[in-house]
């Protein structure tokens, strides 16, 4: 397990590693309460924090079971030397996760693991817990991500515009429309009517686009855009593009709703729910990058590489511009070592293998000395990426693999590669 998550770059790499710390952390569970999560706001000194946790210590004597009170003392200790570290509290506070880690060799032979997180965003709560799971729940909060979504909900008779951002959402804006109904006005000919509606509708239409342009763009720097309504009032509005171009082009999904208005806001977020429309908001992002990529996989420049032997070689090579990885990749590299004659040599299984290949390496004979006395680490595939991408100057992105995208490069092996120029 990674530890030392001290990120000052949240991109889609650091993100990654984190959710996988936390993911780890969170199916821990010890053998009493003895695993110590403490949470640590901005503005809190840390010698006060420290000052608790050394109280703590003291009340934890009185815990009756031998072995869960050693390891909350010891988890405890250990806190309290990590956070003498800090001379203030970081930017945007501090999470530790400290306990007696459960491991293969049975209860009394865990070791006392620390994990200290500097998170994303800052931590707005104060938290000393000591149990039998970490508490993850608010870091994992940090993750989701933040940005703002437009919500649009039109038809004939009126236009409700909202905004969901995080795991908030809000009517901003309400506009009715003033279009006759399609029954006809006595003494108007069919034709007459017909034209004065049409006219109300464009009228109706440029009053709708106005008011997104100033909530979603003036106001709300929106990051993309979903229309909903009932009939095919949606789709010829967004067909005659009646809306500013940075909304026309950030379309991300058009949803049939039973409703327009607020209530056709709130009809919309049930149905984005329920289809998984924004279960990742990074999408639009991931669509671009993987159209790029598929783009040169299908043309004949040759600037596009795929599977984890070839772009491994690339990335040595410093060949590679960007790395697109899924976040479900199973493939780890197996790092070998003779502890005689110190020659290192790497394997790339997946990680269904890992255990395997680490037992098959350790059993042979060095190729080199022919000693025995070899070591084998596995390392995530990721972290390898990320070290070979800073050397060469590489772009390194994780996608996600639940995606239509992901999926896609899962199909490739999960990972790719477009390359600054063409191999000769």
């Amino acid at each position: 397990m990674a530890q030392n998550i001290h990120e000052k770059k949240w991109d889609s790499v650091g993100k990654y590693k984190l959710n996988k710390m936390l993911n780890e952390l969170s199916r821990i569970t010890g053998h009493g309460t003895e695993l110590v999560t403490v949470y640590i706001p901005p503005r809190r000194p840390i010698f006060e924090v420290i000052g608790q946790l050394r109280n703590e210590a003291g009340t934890a004597s009185n815990i009756k079971s031998d072995l869960t009170r050693t390891h909350v003392q010891d988890a405890l200790s250990r806190t309290v030397e990590h956070l003498k570290l800090f001379k203030e509290t970081p930017e945007n506070g501090i999470a530790i996760f400290c306990g007696a880690i459960p491991n293969n060799k049975g209860i009394g032979n865990e070791r006392i693991e620390l994990y200290p997180v500097l998170p994303p965003k800052p931590i707005q709560i104060n938290l000393y817990r000591c149990d039998d799971h970490f508490w993850t729940d608010h870091i994992k909060d940090m993750l989701k991500d933040d940005r703002i979504i437009a919500l649009l909900a039109i038809d004939t008779q009126e236009a409700g515009l909202g905004i969901l951002s995080g795991d908030r959402w809000q009517v901003m804006d309400t506009l009715t429309s003033g279009v006759a109904g399609k029954h006809r006005q006595g003494g108007q000919s069919a034709r007459r009517f017909e034209r004065l509606r049409d006219n109300e509708l464009n009228e109706y239409y440029h009053r709708v686009a106005d008011h997104a342009y100033k909530v979603f763009i003036q106001q709300h720097k929106v990051n993309g855009m979903i229309v909903g309504g009932p009939g095919p009032t949606k789709d010829n509005f967004l067909k005659e593009e009646y809306l500013d171009y940075r909304l026309q082009n950030n379309i991300i999904a058009t949803i049939d709703s039973s409703y327009s208005g607020d209530e056709g806001i709130r009809e919309i977020l049930e149905k984005v729910q329920e289809q998984g429309i924004l279960t990742d908001y990074r999408l639009m992002e991931e669509k671009k990058l993987m159209k790029k990529f598929m783009t040169e996989v299908y043309s004949n420049k040759g600037l596009a590489i795929y599977g984890i032997h070839d772009v491994l070689g690339a990335l040595r090579n410093g060949t590679v511009d960007t790395v697109i990885v899924n976040d479900e990749i199973q493939h780890v590299e197996i790092k070998i070592k003779c502890n005689r004659c110190n020659i290192e040599r790497s394997n790339y299984v997946e990680r269904k293998e890992s255990l395997k290949a680490k037992q098959d390496s350790m059993s042979a004979a060095c190729p080199n000395c022919g000693a025995t006395d070899i070591s084998a680490l596995d390392i995530d595939i990721i972290d390898v990426l990320e070290e070979l991408s800073q050397l060469t100057g590489a772009k390194l992105e994780v996608i996600s693999s639940k995606t239509e995208e992901g999926t896609q490069l899962t199909s490739l092996g999960g990972i790719g590669a477009i390359l600054r120029f063409a191999p000769r």
